[in-house]
Protein backbone atom coordinates (compact mmCIF):
# COMPACT_ATOMS: atom_id res chain seq x y z
CA UNK A 1 0.00 0.00 0.00
CA UNK A 2 1.18 3.52 -0.77
CA UNK A 3 -0.19 6.44 1.19
CA UNK A 4 1.90 9.54 1.91
CA UNK A 5 2.38 9.45 5.68
CA UNK A 6 5.00 11.49 7.51
CA UNK A 7 8.02 10.11 9.34
CA UNK A 8 6.36 11.00 12.64
CA UNK A 9 3.22 9.08 11.66
CA UNK A 10 5.35 6.07 10.66
CA UNK A 11 7.10 6.15 14.02
CA UNK A 12 3.78 6.32 15.86
CA UNK A 13 2.46 3.39 13.83
CA UNK A 14 5.56 1.33 14.63
CA UNK A 15 5.36 2.22 18.34
CA UNK A 16 1.69 1.22 18.56
CA UNK A 17 2.30 -1.96 16.53
CA UNK A 18 4.99 -3.02 19.01
CA UNK A 19 2.71 -2.16 21.93
CA UNK A 20 -0.13 -4.15 20.35
CA UNK A 21 2.05 -7.21 19.78
CA UNK A 22 3.75 -7.09 23.18
CA UNK A 23 0.97 -5.91 25.51
CA UNK A 24 -2.44 -6.19 23.84
CA UNK A 25 -2.50 -9.40 21.80
CA UNK A 26 -1.27 -11.90 24.44
CA UNK A 27 -4.30 -11.46 26.73
CA UNK A 28 -6.98 -10.84 24.10
CA UNK A 29 -8.48 -14.35 24.21
CA UNK A 30 -8.51 -14.45 28.02
CA UNK A 31 -10.20 -11.03 28.25
CA UNK A 32 -12.80 -12.14 25.71
CA UNK A 33 -13.48 -15.28 27.74
CA UNK A 34 -13.82 -13.49 31.08
CA UNK A 35 -15.24 -10.17 29.86
CA UNK A 36 -12.60 -8.39 31.95
CA UNK A 37 -12.21 -4.69 31.20
CA UNK A 38 -8.57 -3.89 30.22
CA UNK A 39 -7.78 -1.38 32.99
CA UNK A 40 -4.01 -1.90 32.84
CA UNK A 41 -3.94 -1.54 29.06
CA UNK A 42 -5.92 1.70 29.29
CA UNK A 43 -3.31 3.10 31.67
CA UNK A 44 -0.52 2.08 29.30
CA UNK A 45 -2.32 3.62 26.32
CA UNK A 46 -2.59 6.85 28.29
CA UNK A 47 1.17 6.81 28.87
CA UNK A 48 1.70 6.43 25.12
CA UNK A 49 -0.56 9.41 24.38
CA UNK A 50 -3.31 7.37 22.71
CA UNK A 51 -6.30 8.87 24.54
CA UNK A 52 -6.35 12.36 23.04
CA UNK A 53 -4.48 11.97 19.77
CA UNK A 54 -6.29 14.82 18.01
CA UNK A 55 -6.22 17.18 21.02
CA UNK A 56 -3.45 19.81 21.26
CA UNK A 57 -0.85 19.31 24.02
CA UNK A 58 -2.10 22.51 25.68
CA UNK A 59 -5.25 20.59 26.62
CA UNK A 60 -3.62 17.31 27.60
CA UNK A 61 -3.55 15.53 24.24
CA UNK A 62 -0.69 14.35 22.06
CA UNK A 63 -1.88 16.41 19.07
CA UNK A 64 -0.51 14.01 16.45
CA UNK A 65 -3.51 14.27 14.14
CA UNK A 66 -6.23 12.16 12.55
CA UNK A 67 -3.94 10.10 10.27
CA UNK A 68 -1.75 8.95 13.16
CA UNK A 69 -4.91 8.23 15.14
CA UNK A 70 -6.32 6.03 12.35
CA UNK A 71 -3.02 4.15 12.04
CA UNK A 72 -2.91 3.59 15.80
CA UNK A 73 -6.49 2.29 15.91
CA UNK A 74 -5.68 -0.15 13.10
CA UNK A 75 -2.76 -1.60 15.04
CA UNK A 76 -4.62 -1.96 18.34
CA UNK A 77 -7.66 -3.45 16.55
CA UNK A 78 -5.48 -6.02 14.83
CA UNK A 79 -4.54 -7.29 18.30
CA UNK A 80 -7.82 -6.79 20.21
CA UNK A 81 -10.96 -5.04 18.97
CA UNK A 82 -12.32 -4.59 22.52
CA UNK A 83 -9.28 -2.58 23.58
CA UNK A 84 -9.47 -0.56 20.37
CA UNK A 85 -13.08 0.51 20.84
CA UNK A 86 -12.27 1.64 24.40
CA UNK A 87 -9.54 3.82 22.93
CA UNK A 88 -11.79 5.07 20.10
CA UNK A 89 -14.59 6.23 22.38
CA UNK A 90 -12.23 8.12 24.69
CA UNK A 91 -10.77 9.97 21.68
CA UNK A 92 -14.27 10.58 20.32
CA UNK A 93 -15.50 12.08 23.59
CA UNK A 94 -12.79 14.74 23.34
CA UNK A 95 -14.11 16.21 20.09
CA UNK A 96 -17.19 18.15 21.26
CA UNK A 97 -15.21 19.54 24.20
CA UNK A 98 -12.46 20.70 21.88
CA UNK A 99 -14.85 22.22 19.34
CA UNK A 100 -17.48 23.75 21.66
CA UNK A 101 -15.86 23.99 25.08
CA UNK A 102 -14.81 27.27 26.61
CA UNK A 103 -11.19 27.76 27.58
CA UNK A 104 -12.12 26.95 31.17
CA UNK A 105 -13.98 23.79 30.11
CA UNK A 106 -11.07 22.62 27.99
CA UNK A 107 -8.68 22.87 30.91
CA UNK A 108 -11.06 21.50 33.54
CA UNK A 109 -12.98 18.84 31.58
CA UNK A 110 -11.09 18.04 28.37
CA UNK A 111 -7.52 17.80 29.68
CA UNK A 112 -8.14 14.88 32.10
CA UNK A 113 -9.76 12.82 29.30
CA UNK A 114 -7.22 13.69 26.60
CA UNK A 115 -4.32 12.87 28.92
CA UNK A 116 -5.90 9.55 29.91
CA UNK A 117 -6.27 10.42 33.58
CA UNK A 118 -9.94 9.52 33.20
CA UNK A 119 -11.90 7.72 30.49
CA UNK A 120 -14.54 9.40 28.38
CA UNK A 121 -17.94 8.10 27.26
CA UNK A 122 -20.54 9.28 24.76
CA UNK A 123 -24.22 8.95 25.76
CA UNK A 124 -26.52 9.55 22.82
CA UNK A 125 -28.50 6.35 22.19
CA UNK A 126 -31.75 5.72 24.02
CA UNK A 127 -34.18 2.77 24.00
CA UNK A 128 -36.33 4.58 21.40
CA UNK A 129 -33.68 6.78 19.74
CA UNK A 130 -30.78 5.27 17.80
CA UNK A 131 -29.94 6.42 14.28
CA UNK A 132 -32.41 9.32 14.53
CA UNK A 133 -31.09 11.59 17.29
CA UNK A 134 -34.06 13.94 16.89
CA UNK A 135 -36.14 11.30 18.72
CA UNK A 136 -34.11 11.70 21.93
CA UNK A 137 -36.45 12.06 24.89
CA UNK A 138 -33.98 12.57 27.77
CA UNK A 139 -34.92 15.95 29.30
CA UNK A 140 -32.80 18.68 30.82
CA UNK A 141 -34.66 21.21 32.98
CA UNK A 142 -32.87 24.32 34.17
CA UNK A 143 -33.08 25.09 37.90
CA UNK A 144 -31.05 28.13 38.85
CA UNK A 145 -27.41 27.50 38.05
CA UNK A 146 -27.84 23.82 37.24
CA UNK A 147 -29.77 21.43 35.01
CA UNK A 148 -31.72 18.37 36.11
CA UNK A 149 -31.32 15.56 33.56
CA UNK A 150 -33.92 12.78 33.38
CA UNK A 151 -33.82 9.78 31.10
CA UNK A 152 -32.10 6.53 30.16
CA UNK A 153 -29.19 6.02 27.78
CA UNK A 154 -28.27 2.59 26.39
CA UNK A 155 -25.27 0.91 24.73
CA UNK A 156 -22.84 3.29 26.42
CA UNK A 157 -19.26 2.16 25.79
CA UNK A 158 -16.90 2.76 28.76
CA UNK A 159 -19.98 3.81 30.75
CA UNK A 160 -19.13 2.08 34.04
CA UNK A 161 -15.52 3.31 34.03
CA UNK A 162 -15.77 6.78 32.49
CA UNK A 163 -14.93 9.81 34.57
CA UNK A 164 -16.73 12.07 32.09
CA UNK A 165 -19.77 11.27 29.96
CA UNK A 166 -21.07 13.51 27.20
CA UNK A 167 -24.86 13.48 27.28
CA UNK A 168 -27.29 14.82 24.70
CA UNK A 169 -30.58 15.91 26.30
CA UNK A 170 -33.68 17.82 25.28
CA UNK A 171 -34.13 21.42 26.43
CA UNK A 172 -36.71 22.27 23.77
CA UNK A 173 -38.55 20.85 20.80
CA UNK A 174 -37.31 19.76 17.38
CA UNK A 175 -33.76 19.58 16.05
CA UNK A 176 -32.83 22.80 17.82
CA UNK A 177 -34.08 21.56 21.16
CA UNK A 178 -31.07 19.36 21.95
CA UNK A 179 -28.26 20.44 24.27
CA UNK A 180 -24.95 18.76 25.12
CA UNK A 181 -23.66 18.35 28.67
CA UNK A 182 -20.38 17.09 30.13
CA UNK A 183 -21.48 14.94 33.06
CA UNK A 184 -18.81 14.12 35.62
CA UNK A 185 -18.77 10.85 37.50
CA UNK A 186 -20.22 11.19 40.99
CA UNK A 187 -22.77 13.91 40.25
CA UNK A 188 -26.03 13.35 42.15
CA UNK A 189 -28.57 11.36 40.14
CA UNK A 190 -26.03 9.83 37.73
CA UNK A 191 -26.26 6.05 37.93
CA UNK A 192 -24.70 3.19 36.01
CA UNK A 193 -27.41 0.67 35.11
CA UNK A 194 -27.15 -2.91 33.96
CA UNK A 195 -24.20 -4.19 31.98
CA UNK A 196 -25.14 -5.25 28.45
CA UNK A 197 -23.76 -8.65 27.47
CA UNK A 198 -22.74 -8.78 23.85
CA UNK A 199 -21.97 -11.29 21.11
CA UNK A 200 -18.52 -9.78 20.57
CA UNK A 201 -16.27 -7.05 21.99
CA UNK A 202 -16.79 -8.80 25.31
CA UNK A 203 -13.92 -6.98 27.05
CA UNK A 204 -15.38 -3.60 26.08
CA UNK A 205 -17.64 -2.23 28.80
CA UNK A 206 -21.20 -1.48 27.62
CA UNK A 207 -23.91 -0.35 30.05
CA UNK A 208 -27.11 1.59 30.55
CA UNK A 209 -26.86 5.05 32.09
CA UNK A 210 -29.72 6.20 34.32
CA UNK A 211 -30.22 9.94 34.79
CA UNK A 212 -32.53 10.43 37.76
CA UNK A 213 -32.74 14.20 38.22
CA UNK A 214 -28.99 14.23 37.65
CA UNK A 215 -27.67 17.61 38.79
CA UNK A 216 -25.33 19.06 36.17
CA UNK A 217 -23.84 22.53 36.72
CA UNK A 218 -24.59 25.09 34.03
CA UNK A 219 -20.80 25.42 33.70
CA UNK A 220 -20.80 21.91 32.19
CA UNK A 221 -23.12 22.78 29.31
CA UNK A 222 -21.33 22.71 25.94
CA UNK A 223 -22.26 25.70 23.85
CA UNK A 224 -25.69 27.27 24.17
CA UNK A 225 -29.05 25.60 24.60
CA UNK A 226 -30.15 24.04 21.32
CA UNK A 227 -26.61 23.63 19.97
CA UNK A 228 -26.26 20.01 21.05
CA UNK A 229 -26.86 18.40 17.66
CA UNK A 230 -24.24 20.64 16.08
CA UNK A 231 -21.84 19.86 18.92
CA UNK A 232 -21.97 16.10 18.39
CA UNK A 233 -22.41 15.85 14.59
CA UNK A 234 -18.77 16.46 13.68
CA UNK A 235 -17.69 14.07 16.42
CA UNK A 236 -19.91 11.39 14.89
CA UNK A 237 -18.20 11.86 11.52
CA UNK A 238 -14.85 11.45 13.28
CA UNK A 239 -16.20 8.38 15.02
CA UNK A 240 -16.82 6.80 11.62
CA UNK A 241 -13.16 7.20 10.76
CA UNK A 242 -12.36 5.42 14.02
CA UNK A 243 -14.66 2.48 13.27
CA UNK A 244 -13.37 2.29 9.69
CA UNK A 245 -9.87 2.04 11.18
CA UNK A 246 -11.07 -0.61 13.63
CA UNK A 247 -12.58 -2.63 10.78
CA UNK A 248 -9.36 -2.25 8.79
CA UNK A 249 -7.32 -3.55 11.71
CA UNK A 250 -9.65 -6.53 12.00
CA UNK A 251 -9.27 -7.10 8.24
CA UNK A 252 -5.52 -7.31 8.80
CA UNK A 253 -6.13 -9.87 11.54
CA UNK A 254 -8.35 -11.89 9.17
CA UNK A 255 -5.61 -11.92 6.55
CA UNK A 256 -2.91 -12.81 9.08
CA UNK A 257 -4.88 -15.72 10.51
CA UNK A 258 -6.06 -16.99 7.12
CA UNK A 259 -2.60 -16.99 5.54
CA UNK A 260 -0.96 -18.55 8.58
CA UNK A 261 -3.47 -21.40 8.71
CA UNK A 262 -3.46 -21.93 4.94
CA UNK A 263 0.31 -22.38 4.96
CA UNK A 264 0.32 -24.80 7.90
CA UNK A 265 -2.76 -26.94 7.26
CA UNK A 266 -2.45 -29.74 4.71
CA UNK A 267 -5.31 -31.27 2.72
CA UNK A 268 -5.09 -33.64 -0.25
CA UNK A 269 -1.31 -34.01 0.31
CA UNK A 270 -0.47 -30.29 0.01
CA UNK A 271 -0.92 -27.10 2.02
CA UNK A 272 -4.27 -25.36 1.79
CA UNK A 273 -2.43 -22.41 0.28
CA UNK A 274 -1.75 -24.55 -2.79
CA UNK A 275 -5.47 -24.83 -3.61
CA UNK A 276 -6.90 -22.22 -5.98
CA UNK A 277 -10.18 -21.90 -4.04
CA UNK A 278 -8.22 -20.86 -0.94
CA UNK A 279 -5.91 -18.58 -2.93
CA UNK A 280 -8.88 -16.69 -4.35
CA UNK A 281 -10.36 -16.11 -0.89
CA UNK A 282 -7.02 -14.81 0.37
CA UNK A 283 -6.74 -12.56 -2.69
CA UNK A 284 -10.16 -11.07 -1.97
CA UNK A 285 -9.33 -10.45 1.70
CA UNK A 286 -6.01 -8.80 0.79
CA UNK A 287 -7.61 -6.55 -1.83
CA UNK A 288 -10.38 -5.52 0.57
CA UNK A 289 -7.81 -4.73 3.26
CA UNK A 290 -5.78 -2.43 1.01
CA UNK A 291 -8.89 -0.65 -0.26
CA UNK A 292 -10.27 -0.14 3.25
CA UNK A 293 -6.94 1.20 4.49
CA UNK A 294 -6.68 3.74 1.68
CA UNK A 295 -10.27 4.95 2.09
CA UNK A 296 -9.80 5.31 5.85
CA UNK A 297 -6.50 7.18 5.67
CA UNK A 298 -7.87 9.42 2.92
CA UNK A 299 -10.83 10.44 5.10
CA UNK A 300 -8.47 11.00 8.05
CA UNK A 301 -6.20 13.17 5.90
CA UNK A 302 -9.13 15.36 4.86
CA UNK A 303 -10.10 15.83 8.50
CA UNK A 304 -6.51 16.62 9.43
CA UNK A 305 -6.35 19.33 6.76
CA UNK A 306 -9.58 20.90 8.01
CA UNK A 307 -11.51 20.02 4.84
CA UNK A 308 -15.04 18.55 4.68
CA UNK A 309 -14.84 14.81 5.31
CA UNK A 310 -18.36 13.59 6.16
CA UNK A 311 -18.91 11.76 2.87
CA UNK A 312 -15.45 10.21 2.85
CA UNK A 313 -15.76 9.08 6.48
CA UNK A 314 -19.05 7.36 5.67
CA UNK A 315 -17.55 5.76 2.56
CA UNK A 316 -14.62 4.44 4.58
CA UNK A 317 -16.85 3.14 7.36
CA UNK A 318 -19.32 1.53 4.95
CA UNK A 319 -16.69 -0.16 2.81
CA UNK A 320 -14.36 -1.27 5.60
CA UNK A 321 -17.11 -2.73 7.77
CA UNK A 322 -19.02 -4.51 5.00
CA UNK A 323 -15.77 -5.87 3.56
CA UNK A 324 -14.79 -7.08 7.01
CA UNK A 325 -18.00 -9.09 7.36
CA UNK A 326 -17.27 -10.93 4.10
CA UNK A 327 -13.59 -11.37 4.89
CA UNK A 328 -14.20 -12.72 8.39
CA UNK A 329 -16.57 -15.26 6.82
CA UNK A 330 -13.90 -16.27 4.29
CA UNK A 331 -11.12 -16.44 6.88
CA UNK A 332 -13.23 -18.68 9.11
CA UNK A 333 -14.18 -20.80 6.09
CA UNK A 334 -10.49 -21.35 5.34
CA UNK A 335 -10.09 -22.69 8.89
CA UNK A 336 -12.94 -25.15 8.35
CA UNK A 337 -14.26 -26.80 11.50
CA UNK A 338 -11.39 -25.49 13.59
CA UNK A 339 -12.50 -21.93 12.83
CA UNK A 340 -15.75 -22.62 14.67
CA UNK A 341 -13.86 -23.45 17.87
CA UNK A 342 -12.22 -21.15 20.39
CA UNK A 343 -8.87 -22.79 19.75
CA UNK A 344 -8.16 -20.27 16.99
CA UNK A 345 -8.40 -16.44 17.10
CA UNK A 346 -10.62 -16.27 14.02
CA UNK A 347 -13.66 -17.30 16.10
CA UNK A 348 -13.27 -14.18 18.30
CA UNK A 349 -12.45 -11.98 15.31
CA UNK A 350 -15.61 -13.21 13.55
CA UNK A 351 -17.78 -12.21 16.53
CA UNK A 352 -16.03 -8.88 17.05
CA UNK A 353 -16.44 -7.98 13.39
CA UNK A 354 -20.23 -8.14 13.29
CA UNK A 355 -20.98 -4.91 15.14
CA UNK A 356 -18.88 -2.71 12.83
CA UNK A 357 -21.76 -2.40 10.34
CA UNK A 358 -24.08 -1.32 13.17
CA UNK A 359 -22.52 1.11 15.63
CA UNK A 360 -21.44 4.68 14.84
CA UNK A 361 -24.20 4.62 12.24
CA UNK A 362 -25.48 1.53 10.43
CA UNK A 363 -24.47 0.79 6.85
CA UNK A 364 -27.87 2.07 5.77
CA UNK A 365 -27.23 5.40 7.50
CA UNK A 366 -23.81 5.65 5.81
CA UNK A 367 -25.47 5.21 2.41
CA UNK A 368 -27.89 8.01 3.26
CA UNK A 369 -25.02 10.35 4.16
CA UNK A 370 -23.01 9.41 1.06
CA UNK A 371 -26.00 9.97 -1.22
CA UNK A 372 -26.91 13.27 0.45
CA UNK A 373 -23.39 14.68 0.21
CA UNK A 374 -22.91 13.43 -3.36
CA UNK A 375 -26.18 14.96 -4.54
CA UNK A 376 -25.16 18.26 -2.94
CA UNK A 377 -21.98 18.31 -5.02
CA UNK A 378 -23.65 17.35 -8.27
Amino acid sequence: MYFPISEEEKMIQMMVAQFADREVAPGAAARDESGEFPRELVAKMAQLGLCGMMVPPAYGGSGVGAVAYALAVMEVSRACASTAVTMCVTNLSCEPLLAFGTEEQKKRLLAPVASGKILGAFALTEPEAGSNLTEISCRAEKKGGRYLLRGTKVFITNGAYAGLTLVLARTGEGNRGLTAFAVEKGLPGFKVGREIHKMGLRASNTVEILLEDCEVPEANRLGGEGEGLRAVTNALYSGRIGIAAQATGLLQACLDEATKYARERRQFKRPLSGHQAIQWMIAEIATGLESARLLTLSAAALKQRGEPFAREASMAKLFASETLIRSAYQALQIHGGYGYTREFPIERIYRDARVTTIYEGTSEVQKMVIARETLKET
